[in-house]
């Protein structure tokens, strides 16, 4: 049986996975959180991001580049925290649930920050 660490980099690995999925698989509501004051189209960067939350997702799942894809993890969930605060602000004015929902997102943010920063830690012993 996999040690606790071991099923948290695999569990953290899954979640990079699906969320990076989604980003090609419904782009849409990605591309309507891409900061306007990015360059380029919202499309490129929710595929890049997507890109980029797979890359995270591969690195971490494999013990030998684990540490490095959850550093990598850790730095793009504080990349794309400018993406949660266009959707808070984006949703001012909308339905209750939409609006508390994407203001809810912003803390979440820091769990998933210490998270990949702790498999990293695990894995630097």
């Amino acid at each position: 049986m996999p040690s606790s660490e071991t099923r948290s980099a695999l569990a953290l690995a899954a979640t990079l996975a699906a969320a990076g999925t989604l980003h090609f698989a419904q782009p849409k509501p990605f591309d309507r959180i891409v900061p306007r004051a990015l360059p380029g189209t919202p499309r490129t960067w929710t595929y890049a991001s997507g890109v980029a939350e797979l890359t995270c997702a591969a690195a971490v799942a494999h013990p030998r580049t684990r540490s490095t894809g959850a550093l990598a993890a850790a730095a793009l969930f504080v990349a794309v925290f400018p993406a949660n605060v266009q959707m808070a602000v984006d949703t001012r004015r909308s339905r209750p649930a939409l609006r508390y929902g994407s203001l809810a997102r912003l803390p979440l943010q820091l769990p998933l920050i210490r998270w990949a920063w702790r498999v990293r830690s695990a894995n630097q012993r």
